[in-house]
């Protein structure tokens, strides 16, 4: 073994992990921001989805520019 024995092996096994689990990290916190909507966005989405009336959605929209 060299100088630093067996800390020196689990050192260097354990580089990688920390390197994804840090790339894993960022990926993920980028996507967070980049998936977030509006709450007019999903309205919109609801109606084109028939999830809601014409009725519902007239009035939810309406409260929304308030």
């Amino acid at each position: 073994m060299h100088e630093w024995g067996f800390f020196g092996m689990g050192f260097w096994w354990l580089m990688p992990l920390v390197v994804l689990v840090i790339l894993f990290i960022i990926l993920n916190s980028n996507t967070a921001l980049k998936d977030d909507e509006t709450a007019a966005e999903i309205l919109d989405k609801r109606y084109a989805n028939g999830e809601i009336s014409e009725e519902e959605y007239k009035r939810r929209k309406a409260n929304l520019k308030h």
